[in-house]
């Protein structure tokens, strides 16, 4: 949830993710309302924090994507509601993750039609700036890893010019979709890699998108915080590119075969071998029959070293709540891997103070009511997803996950929250309860239908809508 986040960890955190109706940028989940408001509050806290809000995703698909490029008047109507949307619930930005142009669906045309919502995006963007006398809204991307996927999709000068932030998804280049093992993320080629697999790899990725017109201040690396899993044919056989017979088991939490967050994987690793990959700088382990290529403390730091030596602007990672952001599974403290980055681009140096600029937050936000549905951030219930570090001129940025390196598997195919109601706020303050306690939700002890909210030791009386009690567990509310 939003107040899990460290307001300091990054420099831009993106909200993943948000839909698209009638052409126009809207809500997915029945809480987003009430999450966007707790996600904005993080900038009470860190006066530099820029957040951002995706739209799209894996699970989205192109259709609706290619609809709306489709005509001048629907992208007007997308662009002036995203306008007014990110203003209304106090976003620095949009990120665009249309998986992908000219692809799964989408006609050839629409290579093209995404330079031209994206230059007319950020022309209206400036625009806005000017007449409201405010910063101009960021743009950034979740863009393919995959050379054959970025051939097709991509006009690499045009979009690199109108993006503020293009977040490569240099992760996914192997899954179980593949008939063998592999790693997520590896740095380099492995001398397995035969045919397009050469490519498959960051390195050449990030290569590809920079000696092809993107300036190289304004790429993001993809780091993933989480690692794809693999069911071995004969346990005996356990090296890279081994025959795999499907995805491994499902983690506890996550619950998504082929896939475990770094904090599941920590545990796997109790009794698992483990195998440093020297060709490609990143990890693998296997016990019985199961395999995990993934990432690690070392890989992250290796991994961001290059980026440096590189003159990349910064990191991207997929997502905050894989690692290990309670610090609970992995004895290596909070945020174990986003802090490598962190450190190395120095953010622990920087100072992190509020805002005077800030305005404090509008007590009493009513949560949009309405039904469930999937496709948030992955590790589970409502979906304040992605962030990252960034270094250099750009900063970082964070992007919404999915797959990269031409495959058709998502990372961010997980649930929608639990409950399906919501909240609504009640404005007028409360004598005293808060004094003295830290920002966050208490329980009403006399009444499970309400709780407090504590805000810079201002208290705030909330009810939950008809039907839900205050839950501890997720300060939200939710079904009895």
């Amino acid at each position: 949830m939003p107040h899990d986040i460290d307001p300091c960890l990054c420099t831009h955190l993106l909200y993943a993710f948000a839909t698209m109706k009638n052409n126009k940028l809207a809500t997915y989940e029945w809480n987003d309302v009430y999450l966007y408001s707790e996600f904005s509050k993080l900038k009470n806290q860190n006066g530099n924090l820029k957040t951002l809000l995706s739209v799209g995703g894996w699970n989205f698909g192109s259709a609706g994507f290619s609809a709306m490029v489709a005509s001048p008047t629907n992208r007007q109507t997308f662009i002036s509601s995203v306008v007014v949307f990110l203003r209304k619930y106090e976003f620095d930005g949009l990120d665009i993750d249309w998986e992908y142009p000219a692809n799964r669906g989408s006609p050839p045309q629409d290579q093209q039609l995404y330079s031209v919502l994206v230059q007319e995006m950020r022309a209206a963007f400036e625009k806005e700036a000017k007449e409201s006398n405010r910063a101009r809204l960021l743009l950034s991307a979740a863009l393919s890893a995959g050379r054959d996927t970025i051939e097709s999709a991509y006009q690499i000068p045009q979009v690199g010019e109108a993006l503020d932030m293009l977040n490569i998804m240099t992760y996914d280049f192997h899954g179980s979709w593949d008939p063998m093992t592999g790693e997520c993320s590896p740095l380099y080629k492995s001398p397995e890699d035969q045919g397009g697999f050469v490519d498959f790899n960051v390195a050449n990725a990030m290569n590809y998108w920079k000696t092809n017109g993107a300036p190289a201040e304004k790429l993001l690396v993809g780091f993933p915080t989480y690692g794809n899993t693999f069911t071995l044919k004969d346990p005996s056989n356990h090296g890279i590119g081994a025959p795999i017979a499907g995805a491994g088991t499902p983690g506890k939490y996550t619950q998504e075969a082929g896939e475990l967050a770094y904090f599941e994987i920590c545990g796997f690793l109790e009794g698992a071998t483990q195998v440093w990959n020297t060709a490609q700088d990143v990890p693998y382990a296997y016990k019985g029959n199961q395999w995990v290529g993934y990432d690690n403390i070392k890989s992250f730091g290796i991994k961001v070293d290059w980026l440096k030596k590189m003159n990349y602007g910064g990191a991207m990672v997929w997502t905050i709540d894989m690692d290990d952001y309670m610090g609970t599974f992995c004895n290596q403290g909070k945020y174990p891997l986003i802090n490598v980055l962190h450190k190395a681009f120095g953010l622990d140096k920087q100072a992190c103070t509020p805002s005077a600029t800030v305005e404090p937050p509008i007590p009493g936000v009513t949560a949009a009511g309405g039904g469930g549905g999937g496709g948030s951030s992955s590790s589970g219930g409502s979906s304040s997803g992605g962030s990252s570090s960034g270094g250099s001129s750009s900063g970082g940025s964070s992007s919404g996950g999915s797959s990269s390196g031409g495959s058709s598997h998502s990372p961010s195919g997980g649930g929608g929250s639990s409950s399906g109601g919501s909240s609504s706020g009640n404005s007028g303050m409360n004598s005293g309860f808060c004094a003295g306690k830290t920002n966050g939700f208490y329980p009403n002890p006399k009444n499970r239908s309400q709780f407090y909210q504590c805000t810079a030791g201002r208290t705030y009386f909330q009810h939950c809508t008809s039907g839900l009690v205050f839950d501890t567990s997720c300060s939200c509310c939710n079904w009895a």
